[in-house]
């Protein structure tokens, strides 16, 4: 992958961050087909750069604010693993000032309504969340354009259905599951 071919402002941003110029095999592999809008499954070891090529992937994807609803959907196993991911987009689109918000099972779901109806590009939460506020029209569709899976492992025998119910819920979009390994997928 040339940093040549990312928008500036996240080239900017991994610049100003001290990010390695030379990325890791699985973004150099996965950014560009996330570029194309493909569906695809990232399998790759633990520690390999998998949520980062996620997280560049998806920035160079929307590029910037646009309208109300959000067009990325990342649903991951835990609380802190969203926050985490939250984090990483706020250091890496500083520049494109796409707006993300973080949804989880113990927060005040009208709030958290709320805040999405206010207007974000990227929406990050737990499995329980999201398909609550999928259920209850929490969450506008139509604009999505990716829904991405992250660290599929550590998710847990309980929380596959509701992947399956959000997923079905979404007109179409681009899919993007993640893992770190083939036998670890249910």
């Amino acid at each position: 992958m040339n940093l040549k071919k990312l928008i500036p402002e996240l080239v900017s941003r991994l610049e100003d961050t001290g990010f390695d110029k030379d990325p890791k095999k699985i973004q150099s592999a996965s950014i560009p087909q996330i570029k194309s809008g493909a569906d695809l499954y990232i399998i790759a070891p633990k520690a390999s750069g998998k949520s980062t090529a996620i997280v560049m992937g998806v920035i160079q994807q929307l590029k910037a604010p646009f309208e109300e609803a959000p067009r990325a959907i990342i649903m991951v196993a835990t609380k802190e693993k969203a926050f985490e991911l939250e984090e990483q987009f706020e250091i890496l689109g500083k520049h494109t000032e796409l707006r993300t918000f973080t949804v989880f099972d113990q927060g005040v779901i009208q709030y958290q309504k709320d805040m999405i109806f206010e207007g974000l590009d990227i929406l990050i939460g737990t499995p329980k969340r999201l398909h609550e506020l999928v259920k209850v029209d929490g969450v506008r569709l139509a604009n999505l354009k990716m829904f991405v899976v992250d660290d599929l492992d550590s998710f847990t025998l309980v929380q596959y259905p509701l992947i399956y119910h959000v997923a079905d819920s979404i007109p179409k979009s681009q899919f993007i599951m993640v893992a770190n390994s083939w036998t670890s997928l249910r």
